[in-house]
């Protein structure tokens, strides 16, 4: 097995586990509440489609996109990197998961009996699961090298940043002060940055 084939097999297989994990924990959550208006859902979803499809397209009708923005020759270092990034991305996103237990959705919204959570990597930024996300997009990006994987990325940022919009309106109206004393204290994606 070459190197290349190696590094192909294991962006599926950490995409796929981390899928297949994100399933499974879907199978246990409180009943929802409160969820965001289906238009303003299904644009986002849209747009997180977009990205797999960008990062995962072989071929795609613009061919632009298909040229590379880091030199070929160069992939022993883009694509360890890259795969590095991807798996610390979605290892963050699993301990994100794990930690908001019963509370997560896969859209935003209020649960029964929703809880404000502000531990574990919660302490470190208020939505880990998007700032995950975004490091397994880059990752994933730079080992595919493409602009493509630039577009991703982007796409990605713009579905997380309206994301943010609304789960931050839900939790201040439901948690209040204590909700923006939490981010006051916490940065939303990025420790002690944004």
């Amino acid at each position: 097995m070459r190197w290349g084939e190696f590094y192909q097999g294991f962006f599926v297989t950490v995409w796929c586990a981390w899928l297949f994990t994100w399933l499974v924990f879907s199978l246990r959550v409180k009943d929802t509440v409160r969820r965001q208006a289906t238009l303003p859902r299904l644009l986002n979803t849209g747009l997180l489609a977009c990205v797999f499809g960008l990062l995962w397209a072989q071929q795609f009708p613009m061919p632009a996109l298909m040229e590379r923005f880091l030199p070929a020759s160069q992939w022993q270092f883009w694509v360890p990197l890259g795969a590095v990034l991807t798996l610390a991305g979605l290892l963050f996103t699993v301990w994100a998961r794990v930690y908001l237990g019963r509370n997560w959705s896969g859209v935003a919204s209020i649960k029964a009996d929703h809880e404000l959570v502000t531990g574990g990597p919660y302490a470190l930024v208020r939505h880990p699961i998007y700032s995950g996300l975004a490091l397994a997009f880059i990752g994933t990006a730079l080992a595919i090298g493409q602009w493509r994987g630039v577009l991703a990325v982007a796409l990605g940022f713009i579905a997380f940043a309206h994301r943010i919009v609304v789960e931050e309106s839900f939790m201040r109206q439901q948690f209040g002060a204590a909700y923006d004393q939490y981010a006051l204290r916490v940065r939303a994606l990025v420790p002690g940055v944004i």
